[in-house]
């Protein structure tokens, strides 16, 4: 198989979350450990740092990347999703992973893989465990695809453990309270390994004190002990909260491993994440004139933060492009969007996208008002085309909504 029969029998043949939902999650590790055995267990070595969290797991992940870059080490970096191209989620030093790469991983193990029934994201996390190993890669990023106890990428043992925040998501799989997605967060927190924390509650500190203190594992809360942050090109006010983190986990590398990290690699890191990892979709301007925003938040927890920062914007006419999936708790998230705003309301384009017209229904029930278009890239055009210089057009409310744009 080319590279594009091979990514389409991975998406078609197995269960891909992204892209049919809770349906692909798998409650626990025995395919990724067989995997892993099958492979040689490539991730027992491989240094790693495990993030998990509800938002801001992936921008930390990436900052890590590029500070660690910066100090000159050879840095692995997995994530999930993507969204132009699937080898977006396995990374060295910011160059995605090759096809031939990708297409003899499967070749070579494709009985295994269908005769085990392994998922889209198992398969892949093997892969990118697979590929760190054979490019000798001084450390890797390891972000967790959903939750952390039973996520495939927990059969690693990291150097530390990061969770960035908890909030409201896939409760359905996770739970339905803050405490119970805590848990599932804190499942990544090992025995004597050190873990840092983002953002917490009062629920979700007691979960980590009691998971850290069950695992005799160091904890640190980076809001309560870092000040400091440094400008970066990677835009949002959310970034703040996840510089904190980055800076508390690299202090920790720094005292606790034989990682030498400054204070000069933090800051030319941080600054020039996007052109170091090639993160996209956070907060990313397209325009100027009328100023053009898209954003991968799609939750409560993400958006409350980002439409602050919009309501916050200057501009005569405030335009939003917005798609959902049809697992969202629309009832949590479409009240935290002004009612003043022009509404394009759009399907995107995956078979989990809720019809336009379901959502133009419920928005309605929330005096959020506009009219329905066939596509994403229909609904935006109309948006740009309709805006005076001084408009501002958000584009949101779903990963798959931000991928068509870009």
């Amino acid at each position: 198989m080319n590279y594009q029969e091979t990514i389409n029998w991975m998406f078609t043949r197995l269960p891909v979350y992204q892209f049919v939902g809770a349906a692909a999650y798998k409650e626990d590790l025995t395919n990724s450990l067989l995997l892993a055995k099958h492979l040689g267990h490539p991730e027992q070595e491989i240094k790693c740092i495990h993030v998990a969290g509800t938002n801001g797991k992936g921008s930390t992940s990436h900052f890590l990347a590029s500070i660690l870059q910066d100090a000159g080490y050879k840095v692995g970096l997995f994530t999930s999703p993507h969204l132009k191209d699937f080898r977006e989620r396995i990374k060295v030093n910011g160059q995605v992973i090759s096809e031939d790469f990708v297409c003899e991983f499967i070749s070579a193990h494709h009985e295994f893989l269908e005769v085990n029934e392994l998922s889209f994201f198992e398969m892949t996390v093997g892969l990118a465990f697979n590929y760190f190993k054979n490019q000798q890669v001084d450390i890797a990023i390891i972000e967790a695809g959903l939750g952390g106890r039973l996520d495939s990428t927990n059969i690693i043992r990291p150097l530390l453990s990061v969770i960035t925040n908890i909030g409201r998501d896939h409760t359905a799989i996770l739970g339905d309270t803050i405490s119970k997605i805590a848990f599932e967060k804190a499942g990544i927190i090992k025995n004597h390994c050190p873990v840092v924390i983002g953002e917490y509650s009062a629920d979700s500190k007691l979960v980590f004190n009691e998971k850290a203190a069950v695992c005799a594992a160091p904890i640190y809360f980076a809001s309560d002990l870092i000040s400091e942050t440094y400008p970066t090109k990677l835009l949002g006010n959310y970034q703040t909260a996840n510089q904190k983190t980055v800076l508390q986990t690299i202090q920790i590398l720094n005292e606790q491993t034989e990682f030498v990290v400054t204070t000069k690699n933090c800051e030319t890191g941080i600054l020039n994440v996007i052109e170091n990892t090639g993160l996209q979709g956070r907060w990313q301007q397209l325009q100027n004139n009328p100023k053009v925003i898209c954003d991968t938040a799609h939750n409560e927890h993400g958006l409350r933060v980002v439409l602050d920062q919009v309501k916050n914007e200057t501009f005569r006419t405030l335009r939003i492009v917005l798609g959902v999936v049809n697992d969202k708790n629309l009832e949590t998230i479409l009240p935290l969007f002004p009612k003043s705003a022009v509404y394009y309301f759009c399907r995107p384009n995956v078979a989990r996208g809720l019809a336009a017209v379901d959502l133009q229904t419920e928005a309605l029930k929330f005096n959020l008002f506009g009219e329905v278009y066939n596509s994403v890239s229909a609904a935006y055009k109309i948006a740009l085309d309709a805006s005076d210089f001084d408009d501002f057009i958000y584009i949101g409310g779903s990963n798959f909504v931000v991928a068509e744009v870009l």
